[in-house]
């Protein structure tokens, strides 16, 4: 198992490679494809995701695609998007209700998230990958918060890592408190379930 140390650096190694990638859009534009590809016939209506930070790989396009597909399919229950916001008492995540354009502000990390919208609960997470390896397991940014937020959100989400190829770590060391994703996809496809 890896230091804190070791594992610090790790972090700071891949987030530098993601932000200098040369390939970027190219790389964004094939995930986002994966994605779409995947969500189609999931059950889900609401889905969970992410503002992204960092150079990390951004969602919301597809999710917004994956919004007004359901808008145009004429399906009974609206389809909605939501985004974390940090309960700063319990270091975990509630989820708001978020569409293009509504009201924005700035988290204590000076991550935007919604403004006074609907809490909801996803029925499935998007998760950023800062890195992967084997059996689903995610490297994060070291603050626990999905960790923390997957343990007491019942019923737990199914849970989905989104990151680049350039992310996957062969020899990733789970510690005893991660709980694998239940799936991973990346620039290439569907990582896991293999």
């Amino acid at each position: 198992m890896s230091t804190p140390e070791e594992k610090k650096a790790l972090r700071a190694r891949l987030v530098e490679e993601r932000l200098n990638l040369p390939d970027r859009l190219r790389r964004s534009a094939l995930l986002q494809q994966v994605m779409r590809i995947w969500l189609v016939g999931r059950p889900d209506t609401v889905i969970g995701a992410y503002w992204p930070i960092k150079g990390e790989f951004d969602p919301l396009p597809a999710l917004h695609r994956w919004k007004e597909d359901g808008e145009l399919l004429d399906e009974p229950q609206l389809r909605r998007i939501a985004l974390p916001v940090v309960d700063k008492l319990h270091k975990t995540l509630q989820f708001h209700a978020w569409h293009p354009g509504c009201p924005m502000e700035e988290d204590a990390y000076g991550i935007p998230k919604p403004k006074d919208t609907e809490v909801v609960v996803p029925t499935l997470l998007f998760v950023p990958c800062v890195g992967y390896g084997p059996g689903g397991f995610r490297l994060g940014y070291g603050g626990g918060f999905y960790d923390r937020t997957l343990a007491r959100l019942q019923p737990r989400p199914f849970t989905v890592g989104l990151g680049f190829t350039t992310g996957y770590l062969d020899e990733l060391a789970p510690e005893p408190h991660d709980v694998p994703l239940d799936a991973i996809l990346n620039d290439n496809g569907v990582v896991w379930p293999v």
